[in-house]
């Protein structure tokens, strides 16, 4: 169960193999991880399995900040469900569903408290955007 939940969702118009393809390989993760233009995912890792880990370097381009995100995955439904606990201990849940105009994407995580509520909920939110962004747009590689 999560406490205290906030939840951030999003529409992409793809399907849903390719969105579950871009939201887990390193290769695309690198594009899209980041919640401001200031700042960059130089490095990612994933071992997408129950108990497997995850790392995403995350850095500002100006060099003065950086640090890993980094969690285990506890549920995996194949382009349906991932849950996971950050390094933190708190959890994340991510639900994929397929509707009319492609996948809706809905987040739903545990507050940290260093930071005030509404700049979490707008960070997770300019990721899933920056997500949106990278998987609808075609100035990359498409692999479908």
């Amino acid at each position: 169960m999560i406490k205290n939940p906030i939840t951030v969702e999003v529409v992409v118009k793809a399907p849903i193999e390719k969105v579950w393809e871009y939201w887990n390989g390193p290769e695309h993760i690198i594009h899209w991880a980041f919640a401001s233009t200031d700042w960059e995912a130089p490095n990612a890792e994933n071992d997408l399995r129950v108990g497997g880990r995850f790392k995403t370097h995350m850095a500002a381009k100006d060099s003065s900040e950086s640090f890993d995100f980094t969690g285990t995955y506890t549920v995996l439904i194949e382009q349906e469900l991932i849950e996971y606990d950050l390094s933190d201990n708190r959890h994340v849940k991510v639900v994929f569903s397929e509707v009319p105009e492609g996948v809706m994407i809905t987040q739903t995580f545990e507050l940290e408290n260093e930071n005030p509520e509404e700049m979490q909920k707008t960070g997770w939110q300019a990721v899933l955007n920056n997500f949106k962004k990278y998987t609808e747009g075609e100035n990359h590689l498409n692999t479908d």
